[in-house]
């Protein structure tokens, strides 16, 4: 159960903060947003508040945000329609109601000749005393059909009205969400669990390891190495590392006096390589600086995105395939493996997940926010954006493949773990 709230919580939160990120974007822009979704499928919770629906649907696969004039968002009302509408004061059109049965003392009831709910806002048709009248429509009209409400959006407040800077920033205000997630949780855990300062102490040493045999003791502080200045722990790893077998010269610092140590590295080999080994073990010394940890977050983030573009790299060059990938089951039973180490593990497995979500969106892959920034791109250079009906069938196939995708992936996480 603690693996289920955790994986819960955990996921929620990174497609939280990346729909977050399209969303106050979007709204920046202008742009209506009808609908900020947690989860696919269907609905098991619905708030409206102002003109946006928030819901949390049952499958907790990702969510969306969707906004004003995208695919499948249109409303309109075509001649011969029979409509009642509610006017205010002013005899501007209100509410207007398709295929169901309104009582109301202020209702109109026209049959439709002309209609427009996005540029010039307005009604025409011929009432039940066969009249031709027109009427202007509220920019926050409702249209309400078999009992289901949307508002209209006018021209100006629809995502495809919008310069392609405005539409390429609410695109990619989700991706850069998770990037800012990840920042804030390793920010957090620096203050939490306090910032490493890598100096290179000597935690413990091995017995009769080279270390101990040339003297070396815990708590010596290394300074050089053959007379090069140590100042992290990576350095001395790193110099040990890659001379197996060779004598190396120590200063090390023992209750404020300099000592000199000298010993050979142990050669050892993995996979063909050599390297070398004192048999000693470290334990970062940590420091509790809010300044610190904000250097931390930023340091680690950046690290972390480093190593997933590593990763991917060795994936498109061949050097991973494609078993080494893992969907939603992996990403749980990985998660079920680092919630034994406690909460601080959790943390940094849930930023590492924000960035990696982060950075796969980033692809530029159809149906992906960068394959939607670089249709973006290519409308920029060209003066003029792409035929709609072209680029809605480039991401359906991506959809489409990225579903296979998924498929396979996730098969390959239940083989792995449960057979």
């Amino acid at each position: 159960m603690q693996t289920v709230l955790a994986f819960i919580i955990i996921f929620g939160s990174l497609v939280f903060f990346h729909e977050l990120g399209h969303f106050l974007l979007a709204k920046r822009a202008g742009i209506m947003v009808r609908e900020f979704a947690i989860g696919m499928g269907p609905k098991i919770f619905g708030m409206t508040k102002g003109e946006t629906l928030y819901t949390i649907r049952l499958l907790p696969l990702g969510g969306y945000v969707r906004m004003a004039g995208e695919d499948m968002d249109s409303v309109e009302l075509q001649p011969g329609y029979r409509v009642g509408i509610i006017l205010n004061d002013d005899d501007v059109a209100e509410r207007i109601y398709l295929n169901q049965s309104v009582t109301h003392p202020n209702i109109v009831f026209l049959e439709v000749e002309r209609a427009d709910l996005e540029k010039d806002l307005f009604i025409e048709g011929y009432d039940e005393e066969d009249r031709l009248v027109r009427y202007k429509i509220s920019r926050n009209a409702i249209l309400v059909e078999n009992g289901t409400e949307v508002m209209i959006a006018p021209l100006d407040r629809q995502f495809n009205s919008k310069t392609v800077g405005q539409r390429a920033m609410a695109i990619f205000a989700g991706p850069l969400f998770n990037f800012i997630l990840a920042f804030l949780v390793l920010t957090l855990l620096g203050v939490l669990r306090g910032v490493p300062t890598y100096e290179p102490v000597i935690h413990d040493v091995v017995d009769n390891g080279p270390a101990e045999m040339a003297g070396m003791q815990a708590g010596d502080l290394v300074r050089e190495i053959n007379g090069v200045e140590i100042d992290r722990w990576q350095e001395l790893q790193g110099t040990v590392y890659d001379n197996p077998g060779k004598e190396l010269s120590f200063v090390v610092e023992r209750d404020g006096k300099l000592l000199d140590l000298t010993m050979t590295p142990t050669t050892l080999e993995d996979s063909g390589d050599q390297y070398g080994q004192i048999g000693v073990s470290y334990q970062s010394p940590v420091e509790f600086n809010p300044l610190k940890a904000i250097v931390f977050g930023a340091t680690q983030t950046y690290d972390y995105t480093v190593l997933i573009f590593e990763l991917l790299g060795k994936l498109v060059t061949g050097q991973f395939t494609i078993d080494a990938l893992s969907g939603p089951v992996g990403i749980y039973k990985a998660t079920e493996e680092v919630a034994t180490y406690g909460i601080f593990n959790l943390m940094n497995w849930a930023a590492l997940l924000s960035i990696n979500l982060g950075i796969m969106n980033l692809l530029p892959l159809p149906a992906l926010d960068g394959g939607r920034l670089l249709f973006f791109g290519i409308e920029a250079l060209r003066g003029k954006p792409i035929d709609r009906q072209k680029e809605g069938m480039v991401h359906f196939v991506g959809i489409v493949l990225l579903m296979i995708l998924m498929v396979v992936v996730t098969w390959n996480d239940i083989q792995r773990f449960f057979f």
